[in-house]
């Protein structure tokens, strides 16, 4: 059986590694920011691998990290709307048809260092379709995953995240989905997707810091 012909175009916001993950506390700052870009390498690689993936559009306003994922494979543009994730989704979207006006856009949380192709291209197959589609997260009540036609598309992330998608009218996504639904945000929830397996990059970053490693 042939492959599928790639159908979407991931969005992946990401926020300067210097910035983010402030919530991965016990740890310096420097080793932080180490997790954080491993993370999102990581993630950018196995959507450049998925076969329903015809792109990526990283979205980030660190030079560095922009030059890294370019190295990957992936386009970088800019972040359009600090501070405003959904914003800058949107404004993402629209660039991306601009690009790539086949490709249907699919938000991706950038903190999935254990994410496999084959989850991805599980949900993407089961999201194609008219209507909005989203993952919920493991720990309950987040979005992973969003993807929606250009002209339904509306994502609505933060708290309470997979109700406010759900009331929007986009469709939960079922199955395991397991390495999808497994974003990191604490140590702990680090701790959690070590035993689904890290990418290479998060794994190395994690033996750096010492007490995970």
């Amino acid at each position: 059986m042939p492959a599928p012909a790639p159908g979407y175009v991931v969005l992946l916001p990401v926020k300067p590694p210097a910035r983010g993950k402030s919530r991965l506390v016990g740890i310096e700052s420097h080793q932080r920011a180490d997790l954080a870009r491993s993370f999102a390498l990581d993630t950018a690689e196995a959507c450049l691998a998925a076969a329903r993936v015809g792109a990526v559009l990283v979205i980030t306003d660190d030079s560095y990290l922009a030059a890294d994922v370019a190295r990957l494979g992936a386009a970088v543009i800019p972040d359009g709307v600090s501070g405003d994730l959904n914003e800058t989704l949107v404004q993402g979207a629209l660039e991306a048809r601009r690009r790539w006006p086949g490709l249907r856009p699919a938000a991706l949380c950038g903190d999935l260092p254990a994410l496999r192709s084959a989850d991805l291209d599980a949900a993407l197959a089961a999201a194609t379709g008219s209507r909005a589609a989203y993952v919920e997260d493991a720990a309950g009540g987040g979005t992973t995953l969003y993807t929606a036609p250009h002209d339904l598309f509306r994502p609505a992330f933060g708290p309470g995240s997979a109700a406010a998608h759900r009331d929007g009218g986009a469709q939960p996504l079922a199955g395991e989905l397991r390495s999808l639904r497994h974003d990191v945000d604490t140590l702990e929830d680090l701790e959690a997707v070590r035993r689904l397996g890290l990418g290479p990059r998060t794994a190395l970053a994690t033996v750096r810091v010492g007490s995970l490693g």
